[in-house]
C-alpha cells in the first residue's frame, strides 16, 4: 500500500532522538499500545534520512525522503534490513519507522475507497 508523509522536510537528528525515546517510553508503559502511537511524519522522514545511502535499502530511504511517499512494505523491509547493521539507537529509530509505516498503512486500509 502506498503511504504518504505530510511533512515536507525531515526532522533534525536531535529531534529524532528525543521523539524516538519518548515514543518508545510511552509504548513501554502500556500493556497494549495503540497502533497510532508512533513518531511524527517529520521524524519518520528524519529517520529515513539518517539511513539513506548508495545501497539498495539506502536508496529506498532516500526515495522516501525525496518524495514523501513509498510502498509501506518496501519501506518496512528496508528498515528491517538496516536494523541488522545499526547501532542500538539506530535499531530503535528504525523500529519506530516501521511502526510509523504500519500505522499509515492501517490508516489507509481503514479509509473507504474513493471513486
Amino acid at each position: 500500500m502506498i503511504i504518504n508523509c505530510r511533512s515536507a522536510s525531515p526532522a533534525p537528528e536531535s529531534l529524532v532522538a528525543r521523539e524516538v525515546s519518548s515514543v518508545l517510553a510511552r509504548r513501554a508503559a502500556m500493556a497494549d499500545p495503540p497502533e497510532s502511537l508512533t513518531v511524527s511524519d517529520a521524524v519518520a522522514l528524519g529517520i529515513a534520512s539518517l539511513f539513506g545511502s548508495r545501497t539498495a535499502t539506502g536508496q529506498v530511504m532516500e526515495y522516501f525522503v525525496r518524495t514523501g511517499r513509498i510502498d509501506s512494505e518496501e519501506l518496512i523491509q528496508a528498515a528491517r534490513f538496516e536494523q541488522g547493521y545499526a547501532t542500538a539507537e539506530g535499531h530503535a529509530a528504525l523500529y519506530c519507522l516501521i511502526l510509523w509505516a504500519r500505522s499509515r498503512a492501517h490508516q489507509g486500509a481503514q479509509q473507504p475507497a474513493t471513486r
